[in-house]
């Protein structure tokens, strides 16, 4: 089942992974911030290791997309579906993002960016056997539908959810007073293969994005039901 809005392809094609990174725009992350964020997505995904995990592929190459996320009504495709097959998709994919005006407000519905990603992935035209939503974000949920319905309900669609946890904005924990990176665990992750990693610096948080790219390119197994696995803990 799809949740939130639909998008029209711009292309049919087929690939080894369609992956939606839905970073956290909310009230907490300042202009500054959100431009480091920014510029590590597009520096990780140009990085040599990168192009190299994607060539490896069957198709040798991924589709991605980029969104910013607040509150309950506040979800903004930032950079629509890109095909990245070698360094100029990506230079393009990481111009685009680096270009694009700020979008998002309010704070940290977890649920709604996860239920907008999931139909940014079931309205495309875009043909693949791995669906991944990867999750950044600097706090806990707050607002928007039951995080556990629609993080179910996504994941019954086929649909894995990584996420990472940034531990050094403010020191949030998760709404129960636990350690953020439990509340991610417990509570915003599923599917086949679903983890979590943690960055708690500027540093960790490029290095520990890298890794996590490059692990969700190389993994060749199914995403989406059935069932839901414990998470990894990286802090770098």
């Amino acid at each position: 089942m799809a949740w939130g809005l639909g998008i029209s392809p711009l292309r049919a094609e087929t690939v080894d992974l369609e992956l939606v990174f839905a970073a956290d725009g909310s009230g907490s992350i300042d202009d500054e911030e959100l431009r480091l964020q920014r510029d590590g997505y597009a520096a990780a995904l140009s990085d040599p290791k990168v192009l190299g995990a994607i060539a490896s592929g069957v198709h040798g190459r991924i589709a991605v997309a980029y969104i910013e996320w607040g509150g309950p009504a506040s979800q903004h495709t930032i950079v629509d579906w890109t095909v990245v097959a070698n360094a100029d998709d990506a230079a393009a994919f990481g111009r685009a993002l680096r270009s694009a005006p700020r979008a998002a407000w309010g704070y940290n519905s977890i649920s709604e960016a996860i239920a907008y990603s999931a139909d940014l992935i079931h309205g495309n035209d875009i043909d693949s056997d791995r669906k991944v939503i990867d999750v950044s974000g600097d706090g806990p949920q707050i607002g928007g539908r039951p995080l556990d319905l629609v993080r179910d309900s996504v994941v019954a669609g086929g649909v894995t959810i990584n996420a990472l946890v940034v531990a050094n904005r403010g020191g949030h924990s998760g709404p129960m007073g636990e350690p953020l990176d439990e509340h991610y665990r417990n509570d915003v992750i599923g599917g086949l293969g679903a983890f979590v990693v943690v960055a708690d610096d500027e540093r960790g948080f490029t290095r520990t994005l890298l890794g996590k790219m490059i692990r969700e390119i190389v993994d060749r197994s199914p995403t989406g039901a059935p069932g839901r696995r414990f998470a990894e803990r990286t802090d770098r």
